[in-house]
């Protein structure tokens, strides 16, 4: 029998028998019940004072006392055994593009009127929105889209996506020591390009995993999948005990860049950019000395039952054909509602109780006694130390700094992922916890809250507690930048196209 074989089995088996382990456990406090149910029942209704003398004295001796303290204390195992599994990420890898990759905003531009694709108006307004977009000199395209003529194709899709995939798992697999064979779930989110067999397929392939691996392959979530992939890890972690989970996110560009003339579709052309992370969970409790943070809670929210939150974000064609993803002028206002139904459940799971009282009596003064006061928007820097908020674009930072109050410093990560890689959709969130480690932000005991948007409309949150100050972040897409940010980013920034050198 073959190592590979064998260890099939071996892992088979031991699935089995916890599986039945835990069954029977799960059934004792029925069977404790039953009993008490068949023996002490029948005799309530015939309990005298003598009989209850004699019960007493027969619980008091040594034997019976014994049996109350086994009772007691698998009641108290059961109890602890039924309880949560802990998740601890162990480590993350986020995805560098090489320097042959990189553009800048004047060679994007330049790139972008040689292809021929676009009208004068259309060039325009890129440049505009690029001028205004918060991305800085050094994010990057995928070859596919750097060559001229532009080569938008399955097989230049794939050469994109398995350099970002392959480069972030063995990454991840490098710096946490983990054995393939002992990833026992695979869960990869890529909104817009689904092949077949699946990217899941994919990384199974070349990392040799084991057969029983559990895998997911999310498409279509949009750019709150990273959070959704986290959730539902958290989520198998409880019922496949004492395993990893390896969650891969990342976006493609190739496919989705947007060559029509449809103002609303042209936006993305100016954020999107090459990016992708790894990171890799645990439920295993001896893996938490050396894991960096706890999943403490996910809150999902999804607004796609309203009309308006379903169809603000929507990959269509325009009136030629040529395939985009559509912003509605109503993204904001439907970001906002999400951002607040996530918050109203976020908010009693972490806040201190002043804050909650305060948002409580403003309710109630509202919806009970309609008083015209303003809602109270309870301060989440009471509750947690750092936070990464979705680089989707400039606007949405704005927003939520003012709607949370957040300082300068709290937005840092969340503007120089914008401003260093732009928006690499699912990923960002990644990029920007990297940040804040490579900075040595991080606390033992820190908290710190992620939030993500995506179509749909979703908003998605989790929040992390830090189980170990982060010295050193180690090998990170940050390393060569570090020292040199942050910078200011003003809110206009000229492009001077001349600054480019077309190659001869």
């Amino acid at each position: 029998m073959d190592r590979q074989l064998l260890r099939t089995v071996k892992q088979a088996t031991k699935n089995h028998a916890g599986l039945m382990y835990h069954r029977l456990v799960g059934h004792i406090p029925h069977l404790l019940v039953v009993t008490l149910l068949v023996v002490v029942a029948p005799q309530l209704s015939t309990l005298t004072p003598e009989k209850v003398r004699a019960l007493w004295n027969t619980a008091v001796n040594a034997p019976a006392l014994a049996m109350a303290c086994w009772a007691a204390a698998l009641a108290a195992y059961t109890y602890a055994s039924s309880r949560p599994q802990p998740v601890y990420l162990v480590d993350l890898a986020g995805y560098k593009p090489p320097v042959e990759l990189e553009a800048s905003r004047a060679k994007t531009i330049v790139h972008f009127s040689r292809c021929g694709r676009f009208s004068e108006q259309s060039m325009a307004f890129q440049k505009r929105m690029l001028e205004r977009s918060g991305l800085g000199e050094a994010t990057h395209f995928p070859m596919s889209l750097i060559r001229l003529p532009v080569d938008m194709c399955d097989r230049t899709a794939m050469e994109e996506s398995h350099a970002v995939i392959f480069g972030v798992v063995d990454e991840v697999l490098r710096k946490t020591g983990v054995d393939a064979g002992d990833v026992g779930v695979l869960i990869f989110n890529s909104s817009l390009l689904s092949p077949t067999p699946s990217f899941t397929s994919l990384i199974v392939n070349r990392y040799e995993f084991r057969d029983d691996i559990v895998t997911h392959n999310l498409s279509g979530m949009g750019c709150s999948a990273g959070i959704i992939a986290i959730d539902l890890a958290k989520r198998l972690l409880q019922v496949h005990r004492n395993t990893y989970a390896l969650v891969v996110s990342t976006e493609n560009i190739t496919l989705n860049a947007y060559m029509g003339n449809n103002r609303p579709m042209l936006v993305t052309n100016t954020l999107f950019r090459v990016g992708g992370a790894a990171i890799l969970l645990t439920n295993r409790a001896g893996d938490r000395a050396r894991s960096k943070y706890q999943l403490i809670h996910t809150v999902r929210t999804h607004r796609g039952a309203h009309d308006q939150s379903y169809g603000c974000v929507t990959q269509e064609e325009d009136e030629v054909g040529e395939v985009g993803v559509s912003l509605s002028k109503e993204l904001m206002a439907v970001a906002g509602e999400a951002l607040k139904t996530n918050i109203t459940t976020l908010g009693p799971l972490i806040l201190p109780m002043s804050e909650q009282l305060r948002f409580l009596a403003t309710v109630v003064l509202k919806k009970v006694f309609r008083a015209q006061v303003k809602a109270y928007l309870p301060d989440f820097k009471l509750a947690l130390e750092h936070f990464c908020i979705h680089a989707g674009g400039r606007g949405v930072l704005d927003e939520l700094e003012n709607s949370l109050k957040l300082s300068p410093w709290h937005m840092e990560p969340s503007r120089m992922t914008l401003y260093r890689f732009g928006n690499t959709s699912s990923s960002s969130l990644w990029y920007e916890l990297a940040y804040c480690e490579a900075k040595r932000r991080i606390k033992k005991g820190d908290r710190v809250w992620q939030i993500a948007f995506g179509s749909g409309f979703k908003c998605n949150s989790a929040v992390w507690r830090a189980l170990r100050t982060i010295d050193d972040a180690g090998e990170s897409p940050w390393t060569q930048d570090v020292d040199v940010l942050p910078v200011d980013v003003p809110k206009v920034v000229p492009i001077d196209e001349t600054s480019y050198q077309v190659p001869i």
